[in-house]
């Protein structure tokens, strides 16, 4: 015990020390700060600016025929975004004097022609207009049929009968109730797949570079690569953890303080968050780790060169990638066999199973076999992962092929094991 805690303080020390690893987290949370004060400081940049620039939202229509019959202040209880100024009579010399004065921002000039209803629609610039904007359209349309109804003796209260009032429920056939919003379920998902897998990405990247600095050496000689594989795993785990910590304590009190009252409870559901659900996600995200981890720590061993670690790496990446889509793309069809299946597969359990549990559909028993899978893959993983690397952690010549790998497997000869 006494050797693995000091290999795991070993690596904490000087993953901390990195300048790129500090420097790198400096940014991350600077960009997250900046991020969540963007609204503010736009909001600064307009406040300046209004004092210059007049705000205008005043829509003059002219009706010189009177054909809504003098029902368009009807407009102003809309809720358009705009405040309408109706007149009987307005010339378009006048109109443009009062747009190019800002009194007006727009003007719809109606006339009637036949049968046919002309909208004259009037802005200072063309630019992408193809027509006049589909709410106005749609109000004076609406409008329009309220007057020609009340003409043949039907009421206002009759219109808004004829008009119906949808109430729409969605109900599920399966007796599993989802609960929460799947959007924040997945976006949360996509956040502890990133955390697992950039956490265990560095234990690869550190066994290689030690390899190629010779103090793997030293550290060979004075304990068991056993307890090399283990401590640095560790090691890199609980720095790991403090910095997705970090970096979600920053997210969610810049939200809190910087964002308007109210957007991130509306987004985000803080009553499915519960110390269960916590207790639950840091589980997995330790035995989700621990899986990649001693993956990639296999992966680590069998290369000299730091540039050679990521091809090395590809096939842990591509089993990674896989766990995390089966998990992210069933979670849109959460009470599916295949959602079920991915809650339970090691490699994906970890990005499923939490997210399971927050919406309310998975059962103790799924959970209960879910953690065993993956202590049992852990194992399992272990064991291969320990052997290779004790063979191979002073190869300094080329990459250790897969055929190799086997071979040392079934070298029961681990003096150093």
């Amino acid at each position: 015990m006494k050797d693995l805690g000091i290999v795991i303080s070993y690596t904490i020390k000087d993953m901390l020390k990195k300048k790129t690893f500090l420097i790198s987290n400096l940014i991350i949370l600077l960009f997250i700060i900046v991020g969540f004060n963007i609204p503010n400081i736009l909001d600064a940049f307009n406040s300046e600016d209004e004092s210059s620039v007049p705000t205008v939202s005043k829509v003059l229509v002219v009706d010189s025929q009177n054909v809504y019959e003098n029902k368009l202040s009807k407009l102003n209880h809309m809720n358009l975004g705009y405040t309408f100024e109706i007149v009987k009579e307005q010339t378009y010399e006048e109109i443009k004097q009062k747009i190019e004065e800002g009194e007006i921002e727009e003007a719809l000039v109606i006339s009637k022609q036949g049968a046919n209803i002309k909208i004259e629609y009037i802005v200072e610039e063309m630019m992408m207009l193809t027509g006049i904007p589909e709410n106005y359209s749609n109000a004076l349309s609406n409008l329009y049929k309220e007057v020609q109804l009340s003409k043949i003796g039907i009421t206002e209260e009759q219109i808004s009968a004829i008009e119906p009032n949808f109430e729409i429920e969605v109900k599920q056939t399966s007796s599993e109730e989802v609960k929460g919003n799947v959007f924040v379920i997945m976006l949360l998902s996509l956040v502890l797949f990133y955390a697992i897998y950039f956490c265990a990405y560095q234990v690869s990247s550190s066994i290689t570079t030690e390899k190629t600095s010779k103090i793997m050496e030293t550290l060979v000689t004075s304990t068991k690569p056993r307890t090399i594989v283990l401590g640095k795993t560790i090691g890199i785990g609980i720095v790991g953890f403090i910095q997705v910590a970090v970096i979600v304590i920053v997210a969610l009190i810049c939200a809190k303080y910087s964002l308007p009252e109210g957007i991130l409870e509306s987004v985000l559901d803080l009553s499915q968050i519960t110390p269960t659900l916590g207790i639950l996600t840091v589980v997995y995200f330790i035995l989700g780790y621990a899986t990649f981890a001693l993956l990639y720590a296999l992966t680590g061993s069998t290369v000299s060169k730091p540039e050679d670690v990521q091809s090395a790496n590809g096939p842990v990446a591509i089993v990674a990638v896989i766990g995390f889509y089966l998990s992210y793309f069933t979670m849109m069809n959460p009470t599916s066999d295949l959602n079920v299946f991915a809650s339970i597969f090691p490699f994906s359990s970890p990005f499923c199973m939490p997210f399971r549990i927050m919406m309310g559909i998975a059962t103790p028993s799924q959970i209960a076999i879910s953690i065993v899978v993956l202590v049992v893959t852990i194992l399992v993983v272990a064991n291969i992962s320990i052997k290779i690397y004790s063979n191979a952690i002073l190869n300094y010549g080329s990459r250790v092929s897969i055929k190799d790998m086997i071979k040392m497997y079934k070298n029961k000869d681990d003096s150093n094991g």
